[in-house]
């Protein structure tokens, strides 16, 4: 079964005691998890995103690739990779998990997705993880440019609300959880003393995006944008 994740993946793992660790969510009733390959497989990315937009942008200022490596190297897209992989037929994790829908979780496969980039890398090296990476990127992003990936909901919130309501939105920390190297993050984005909407990210950036992508929904819905 492996061996259609191996051809997706286009690599043979030598180790497949490796990969298999890869697959392995803390929720199985393993003695591992692959916890330890996520931390580096989420490092791996981030150099190998940051890497590529150098390349690639030449003349683009620092803040807009950071942007677009925001864009890139996040749970979503993560998620959207493992989802280009089948990964969620192939990752280990409990009944309960079963049942509750976690081969569809995107938490569940981008740290999966992390674990497996990172298994790579420690088998093959940074140049062939690279080139797998970017492969699964280029096939999935078809153009990659600021325009079409960075999708800055925070400015478009403000300009909605500034111009309709009069208001700038503010973003208020609600909680944080989890070890350091793996914290999450829930925002609240308000109008006012009105919250209109909650999220929870890898950073505070990430959960601010994806309040302020809420509160635009919800503007809509009132037919306030």
């Amino acid at each position: 079964m492996l061996e259609k994740l191996q051809k997706k993946l286009n690599y043979n793992f030598q180790d497949l005691d490796l990969l298999q660790r890869a697959l392995t969510h803390k929720s199985s009733n393993k003695p591992y998890s692959n916890e330890r390959l996520e931390y580096l497989g989420d490092a791996v990315m981030d150099l190998v995103v940051a890497k590529y937009l150098f390349e690639k942008f030449k003349n683009t200022p620092e803040g807009d690739l950071s942007k677009l490596r925001a864009a890139l190297v996040n749970e979503t897209s993560f998620a959207k990779l493992a989802k280009a992989l089948n990964l969620g037929d192939f990752i280990i994790i409990s009944s309960a998990e079963e049942r509750n829908n976690g081969r569809n979780k995107n938490s569940l496969l981008s740290d999966a997705f992390e674990a497996l980039i990172g298994a790579v890398f420690l088998e093959t090296g940074f140049e062939k993880t690279s080139k797998i990476a970017l492969n699964l990127l280029e096939k999935e992003y078809h153009h990659i440019s600021l325009e079409e990936i960075v999708k800055d909901y925070k400015t478009k919130l403000q300009e909605i609300t500034q111009s309709i309501l009069g208001l700038i939105p503010t973003y208020i920390l609600l909680d944080s959880k989890g070890p350091d190297h793996k914290k999450e993050f829930k925002i609240g984005v308000f109008l006012g003393d009105e919250k209109y909407g909650e999220a929870v990210g890898k950073s505070k950036k990430d959960a601010e995006q994806k309040a302020a992508k809420i509160a635009i929904e919800i503007l809509h819905k009132k037919g306030r944008a």
